[in-house]
């Protein structure tokens, strides 16, 4: 039995020569000490945890009201605060943040939010949207806003606490069972309000999508220092032969409010179930955004992503999909755009445990500020069993700015001996020829230039299976991109 291991690592500025930097020697592994009691009689706290997390938890624990000990909300904060008391804060030395400067959030004033705006009672939301939706303020479960009307027998879109006993049992058997989150991840898991669920039935097809609406109205400013903290959680399931498409909808505070949103999405998808996820995040450019979507896919079942990301002054996007039985389909469609200082960030991760499985990641990205920077860490492993997989990886990134920065960082680890596996990345400004082809065909440079820039994006926004979401997308884009013009870098 082979065992093949790819990992090229591209760190580039504007018209970069592609050599691989050396590689970090290896880290000790670090045993994790899990606080299962907490007395006086208990060593301190702080042998065990970073003190700023211990802060951390503290106010997350005294935002929240108490729930039911038996219910999956409260078993997923127990399991939560265990991890999240046994997780040190991350810095440029762990190898998942290497590139990822999360100082931004420990040096602001983290303020959990305990309960809904005031304002967010008269808050007015555009009616702009034909899909039933379920609109979240502040992490919130806002039901005056939403509309859930026309959903087909049997399909739940909803909070926690109005599902049946037999669907509250299912979803209670997945929640909490993730075991490869990071801090941020239990920081959700301890400090989500309630817990958003989408439930399909078995054989159920759901004609339009489910719209989840997520809206930030809190904000600080700069000078500030203040940076409210919001939680939203949603669970999917879909049972064996079940069909819904999700659009996901980050938007943000007018002008440049500061807070954080730490959104976590879990999907569990049935045998033969099908999946089609959008994800657009357009959130304030003095936002952090951090985001999990977590996968798992049963036997012959099928998930897409197509995901276009602008906004947040940090903006990291976590995805972990497991194919969990044979003859599984996934496909990621990822499009960041940076166009100030920000940072666009996405660590994925598929798991091939099974035969036949399928697997296709297309990841684009634009930095058009100096300051700017996107980071694309890409993970595909096909274990000893997934053999005749067939799993393709592809990352491209354009600069338009001098200083312009992208880290890449592609891996495909083969451990089974029977696959197709393929996997490409390259970084580029605009190609002398394209913009020659336009030229001399009396177009000028700036039109020519425009176009391009757009089209780079235009492959992964026209995959929106949704008119109305894929419309909305290239306007937003475009605006940007126009704004950009304007504005010195």
């Amino acid at each position: 039995m082979s065992a093949l291991f790819f990992t090229p690592h591209l760190h580039s500025h504007i018209n970069p020569k592609l050599t691989p930097k050396p590689k970090p020697k290896p880290k000790p592994i670090k045993t994790r000490v899990l606080l299962q009691t907490f007395t006086p009689t208990t060593a301190p706290q702080s042998a065990f945890s970073d003190p700023f997390v211990l802060q951390l938890a503290e106010s997350l624990e005294d935002s929240l009201p108490s729930s039911s000990q038996s219910s999956p909300l409260q078993k997923l904060r127990d399991l939560s605060s265990q991890t999240l008391l046994s997780t040190p804060w991350p810095s440029r030395k762990d190898e998942a943040f290497r590139f990822t400067d999360t100082s931004f959030i420990k040096n602001s004033q983290i303020e959990p939010l305990s309960h809904p705006s005031q304002s967010s009672t008269s808050l007015v939301v555009s009616d702009d949207t034909q899909f039933p939706n379920l609109v979240f303020v502040d992490g919130f479960i806002h039901n005056s806003l939403s509309n859930l009307s026309n959903l087909p027998d049997g399909v739940y879109v909803g909070s926690l606490l109005g599902l049946s006993d037999s669907i509250t049992t299912r979803v209670c058997d997945f929640v909490g069972e993730f075991q490869f989150g990071d801090l941020f991840w239990s920081i959700n898991g301890m400090g989500a309000p309630d817990l958003g669920v989408i439930y399909v039935p078995a054989g159920c097809r759901v004609e339009n999508p489910i719209h989840l609406r997520y809206l930030s109205i809190e904000g600080g400013k700069e000078v500030s220092k203040k940076l409210p903290l919001s939680n939203p959680r949603v669970f999917v399931l879909v049972e064996e032969g079940g069909e819904v498409g999700i659009v996901e909808e980050f938007i943000g505070k007018e002008g440049n409010g500061c807070y954080w949103t730490n959104s976590v999405l879990e999907v569990v998808i049935g045998v033969g179930g099908i999946v089609r996820h959008s994800y657009v995040q357009s959130q304030s450019q003095g936002a952090a955004h951090i985001k999990w979507t977590s996968v798992k896919q049963e036997t012959a079942s099928t998930y897409e992503l197509v995901e276009v990301s602008t906004g947040g002054k940090l903006s990291r996007h976590n995805i972990h999909v497991q194919q969990m039985g044979p003859d599984t389909v996934t496909e990621l469609s990822t499009f960041h755009l940076s166009v100030t200082d920000q940072t666009q960030d996405l660590h994925s991760s598929l798991v091939l445990d099974h035969p036949r499985g399928c697997s296709r990641q297309l990841h684009k990205c634009i930095v058009a500020h100096s300051k700017g920077q996107a980071v694309f860490d890409g993970n595909v492993k096909v274990n000893r069993y997934a053999q005749q997989t067939d799993a393709g990886q592809l990352t491209r990134s354009l600069l338009l700015e001098p200083q312009a920065t992208v880290n890449v960082k592609p891996n495909l680890q083969i451990i089974a001996d029977n696959v197709k596996c393929s996997h490409g990345a390259a970084i580029s400004d605009l190609e002398e020829s394209q913009l020659f082809y336009f030229q001399a065909r009396g177009i000028d440079l700036e039109t020519a230039r425009k176009a391009l820039v757009f089209s780079f994006g235009a492959e992964v926004i026209g995959r929106f299976p949704y008119p109305s979401v894929r419309k909305q997308v290239e306007s937003h884009v475009k605006e940007l991109m126009e704004t950009k013009k304007g504005s010195p870098s």
